[in-house]
């Protein structure tokens, strides 16, 4: 009879086991569910870019339009800014100054500069493609960030063409949501750091109210990026992914 109790108690113990490693999901899993909650093939978002820099801040509002790895974006604050317009055609980025009636082609090392002197690049601007595409990803460990589960992820570039070869997000078990992420150039020197708050829900995805970017290598304390309106799946006229809306 004891010995019964001790196979059952055994046999309760592996299926205990076997059943936490099943709810573990793989590190491509979960790229997955991140992309199908986070990516969409079309969408519109009205935003504040807030620039906290050593001295003082500044607020810069925006509306973008994207499409796959296409994207319009065109600055409407402060009164310097407004009329400023980035086009990205696949791999190639315009900006279009109103100060200047120019328009310059930004490309090579100049994609790594800062977006008006905030913590984000131009790079990171036109960084738009699903992580599974572009990253292979293992589950290190799990961890909690306030009262929510995570998991946390590491990334590695399978592609040279990235601007961050390795990559460490905490995602929300639950949401499949990073909430918050370290970026690392391929020497491990830790470059950006993110943070994701204010989730909310838009139908079936859950998205960020505001993303606090912070350069490693800048002073100041970050920048945020923050969502005054978001909507994914919209029909988007042909003539704003093109050339013709930068005049």
């Amino acid at each position: 009879m004891i010995r019964f109790k001790h196979t059952i108690q055994i046999t309760a113990i592996m299926m205990l086991i076997s059943g936490s490693l099943w709810a573990q999901p793989s590190g491509k899993e979960i790229l997955d569910l991140i992309d199908a909650n986070m990516s969409s093939e079309t969408r519109y978002v009205k935003s504040k870019m807030v620039i906290h820099g050593p001295r003082t801040s500044r607020t810069i509002e925006s509306e973008s339009w994207s499409e796959g790895v296409s994207a319009f974006t065109e600055y409407l604050a402060p009164a310097r800014e407004k009329g400023t317009k980035m086009l990205k055609l696949e791999d190639k980025l315009w900006i279009f100054s109103p100060s200047t009636d120019r328009t310059i082609q930004i490309s090579g090392h100049m994609l790594r500069q800062s977006v008006m002197g905030s913590d984000l690049s131009y790079e990171d601007m036109m960084d738009d493609k699903k992580l599974s595409d572009v990253y292979d990803a293992v589950v290190v460990d799990s961890e909690t960030i306030g009262n929510t589960d995570c998991w946390i992820v590491e990334m590695t570039a399978t592609s040279e063409e990235v601007a961050y070869q390795m990559r460490k997000l905490w995602v929300d078990k639950s949401r499949n949501i990073p909430l918050k992420e370290e970026l690392y150039a391929k020497s491990g020197k830790l470059l950006k750091k993110t943070e994701l708050t204010n989730i909310q829900q838009h139908g079936s995805r859950w998205y960020p109210g505001k993303i606090t970017f912070k350069d490693m290598l800048k002073k100041g304390a970050g920048t945020e990026f923050i969502v005054d309106e978001i909507k994914f799946d919209i029909e988007i006229p042909e003539y704003i992914l093109s050339k013709a809306s930068l005049r």
